[in-house]
C-alpha cells in the first residue's frame, strides 16, 4: 500500500469514527448542561467547596468564579512544584525553579501545557498525577463551561443569568471528561501505552553507556491530555514516544480524542439554542477548514523534491516511521487547529510551507474545531463578526439567532479577536529586538524567526506545541510566555462572558424576509472567508518573514 493511500484511509476512518460519535456525544452534553438533577458525588463536591449549584449567576459573578478558581489552581500547582523535592514519589527530582514553576503552573491552568523542561527528567509522580493531570481535567472543564455560558446567552432572553459556574465545572468533569477518559485509558493500555508508578530504571546497554527511563501513569494522562485538548506529557518526545503513543492504531485513536468533543459541541450548541441547523452550519465551517488544512498539509509533506524525498516517500525528517507522513500530518493539523499542542513529530522539521500551516492553524484562533469549549466560543465570536459584516453590506442591523448585534456586542467581539494577535506580535517583536532572547534560537534567518513567532503563537493561543529549535528554558521565555498564556486564556473569556450577558438581556427579534439565514451554506462560506481574511490581514507580514520566506527559498 502506498503511503499516500494509507494516509487517505486513515483520514476516512477518522471521519467515520467522528461521525458515529457526533450525535450521541453532542446530545449527551446538551442534557448534562441543561439538567436540574445533581448526582450524589456532585452534591458531595458542592458541599465540600461550599457552592450552591442552584444559584444562577450573571456574567460578572460567573467571571469571578472562573478567575478565582483559576488563580487558586495556579497557586496550588506552583507550590506543588516548589516543594517537589520533599514529596514522596519524587523519583529523586529536585524542586522546580521559580520561573519554570510559574511557567508550568500558568501553562497547565490555561489549558496550554507548554513545557520548557524534560518531563522524564524533572517531574515526579505526585506532580504529574496530583498536579498536571488534575489540571488537564479542570482547565478543559472551565473551557466548556465558558462556551456553555455563551450558548445560554443566545438561548435565553430578558435575563442576565448564565447558569452556575461551579455546577458547569463539576458536571463537565464528572459526567463528560471522566467517563470518556476511563474508557480511553483502557484502550491506550490495550494498545501498549504504559500505566504504572515505577521508578527510574536502565534500559539496555548502548555504545557509550545505558539509557534510563522512568515509568508513570502515562495512559491515564495521555487520554485526558488529548481529550481535553491540553497537550504536554510525561516525556519530552511527547506523543512521538512509544510509551505514550505505541502504534499507528493508538495514533489514530489519539487524533480522534483530540477532535471528538470540539466537533460534538456544535450539536450541543444546536440543541441548546433550539435549532440543529445552526449547529450544522458551525460544524460545516469547522470541518471545511480542518479538511482543507489537512489536505494541504498532506500534499506539502508528500511532495517529492529530490532523491532523498523520493527514497523516503516524502518529507520524513522529524517523523516517526510507525506513523508515516499521513499519520503525522493529520496529527499535526489536528493538534494546531485545536488547543492541544501534543506532537507526534517535530514541526520544526516539516517543510517550510508545512511549518507555516501548523502556525497558521493556531493563528486562526484554533476554532476548527478548536479547543474544548474555546473552539466553540471562538467560532461563535467569528460568526458575530461575519453577521456584522453582512449587515454592513446591505445596510441592515445585523442579527444572529434572534439577537441584535449592536455597538456593545461588536465591541466585545472586536476586543476578543484583537487580544491574541497583540500578544503574539508584541512579544515576538520585543524578543527579536533584544539580544538575550535571540541567543536561544538554534537557527538563524527565516527559520530562526519562525521559532520565536511559533513560541508566542503557541503560548498566547493556549496551544503548547513548540517548533523544537528554541531553548525556551530561560527566565525571559519562561516569564513572557507564561504571561502570554494567562492573558491569552483569560482576557478573551472576559469579553466572551460580557457578550453572553449582553445577549441574554435582550428581547428576541422576530425573523423577517430581510434576516440573514445563518443556517444556510451561503453563511458558512461567508464565515470561512471572514476567518481567513481577518487572520491573513493580521499575520501575513509576520508569516512572510518566517515560514513563507523559508518555503519559497526551498
Amino acid at each position: 500500500m502506498s503511503p499516500v493511500l494509507a494516509g487517505v484511509l486513515q483520514l476516512l476512518a477518522l471521519l467515520v469514527a467522528l461521525g458515529l460519535s457526533y450525535r450521541p456525544l453532542g446530545d449527551h452534553m446538551a442534557r448534562v448542561y441543561s439538567s436540574d438533577r445533581h448526582l450524589r458525588v456532585e452534591r458531595w463536591i458542592y458541599k465540600g467547596i461550599g457552592a450552591d449549584p442552584s444559584m444562577e449567576m450573571r456574567w460578572p459573578a460567573y467571571l469571578r468564579g472562573v478567575l478565582a478558581f483559576s488563580a487558586v489552581s495556579v497557586l496550588f500547582l506552583y507550590l506543588l512544584q516548589r516543594v517537589q523535592g520533599s514529596l514522596p514519589g519524587s523519583l529523586g527530582f529536585v524542586s522546580i525553579d521559580p520561573d519554570q514553576a510559574f511557567n508550568t503552573a500558568a501553562s497547565f491552568v490555561a489549558n496550554t501545557n507548554w513545557q520548557s523542561y524534560y518531563g522524564e527528567q524533572a517531574m515526579g509522580h505526585v506532580v504529574q498525577t496530583g498536579g498536571l493531570a488534575v489540571q488537564n481535567f479542570l482547565s478543559a472543564a472551565v473551557g466548556i463551561a465558558v462556551a456553555v455560558a455563551l450558548v445560554r446567552g443566545f438561548a435565553r432572553s430578558r435575563t442576565g443569568e448564565l447558569g452556575n459556574f461551579w455546577a458547569d465545572l463539576v458536571r463537565g468533569t464528572v459526567r463528560v471528561l471522566l467517563p470518556i477518559s476511563v474508557i480511553g485509558a483502557l484502550v491506550l493500555v490495550a494498545c501498549g501505552a504504559i500505566q504504572n508508578f515505577a521508578g527510574i530504571h536502565e534500559v539496555g546497554q548502548f555504545t557509550g553507556g545505558s539509557q534510563q527511563w522512568n515509568g508513570g501513569a502515562v495512559a491515564s494522562q495521555e487520554v485526558i491530555k488529548e481529550l481535553g485538548t491540553n497537550g504536554g506529557g510525561y516525556f519530552n518526545a511527547n506523543s512521538a514516544h512509544p510509551f505514550e503513543n505505541p502504534s499507528g492504531l493508538s495514533n489514530l485513536f489519539e487524533i480522534y480524542l483530540i477532535l471528538v468533543i470540539p466537533f460534538a459541541l456544535t450539536r450541543t450548541f444546536g440543541r441548546m439554542v433550539g435549532s440543529l441547523r445552526q449547529g450544522y452550519a458551525i460544524l460545516g465551517t469547522m470541518a471545511a477548514i480542518w479538511l482543507g488544512f489537512t489536505a494541504l498539509m498532506m500534499w506539502t509533506e508528500f511532495a517529492h523534491h529530490g532523491p532523498a524525498f523520493d527514497i523516503a516517500g516524502g518529507a520524513m525528517e522529524g517523523k516517526e516511521t510507525r506513523f508515516g507522513i499521513g499519520g503525522s500530518s493529520i496529527f499535526a493539523v489536528a493538534t494546531t487547529l485545536t488547543s492541544t499542542g501534543a506532537v507526534n513529530s517535530f514541526h520544526s522539521s516539516y517543510t517550510g510551507f508545512g511549518g507555516g500551516i501548523t502556525m497558521l492553524g493556531m493563528q486562526l484562533g484554533e476554532i476548527a474545531p478548536g479547543g474544548v469549549g474555546s473552539g466553540l466560543y471562538g467560532m461563535l465570536i467569528m460568526a458575530i463578526i461575519a453577521v456584522f459584516i453582512a449587515g454592513l453590506m446591505v445596510g441592515r442591523t445585523p442579527e444572529y439567532l434572534g439577537k441584535k448585534i449592536g455597538t456593545r456586542e461588536i465591541k466585545f467581539a472586536a476586543c476578543y479577536i484583537l487580544v491574541t494577535p497583540a500578544l503574539v506580535l508584541g512579544f515576538t517583536a520585543v524578543a527579536m529586538a533584544l539580544d538575550t532572547p535571540s541567543h536561544s534560537m538554534t537557527n538563524s534567518g527565516a527559520h530562526g524567526f519562525s521559532e520565536i513567532l511559533y513560541a508566542y503563537t503557541s503560548g498566547a493561543n493556549n496551544n503548547g506545541s513548540a517548533f523544537a529549535g528554541l531553548n525556551a528554558d530561560t527566565q525571559w521565555f519562561n516569564s513572557t510566555i507564561g504571561i502570554a498564556m494567562l492573558l491569552g486564556r483569560f482576557l478573551p473569556m472576559v469579553f466572551v462572558l460580557a457578550l453572553a450577558g449582553s445577549l441574554a438581556e435582550q428581547t428576541p427579534v422576530p425573523e423577517t424576509a430581510g434576516t440573514l439565514r445563518t443556517e444556510k451554506p451561503l453563511f458558512t462560506g461567508l464565515l470561512v472567508g471572514t476567518i481567513l481574511i481577518i487572520t491573513g490581514l493580521t499575520y501575513f507580514p509576520a508569516l512572510a518573514l518566517g515560514p513563507l520566506a523559508e518555503g519559497l527559498a526551498a
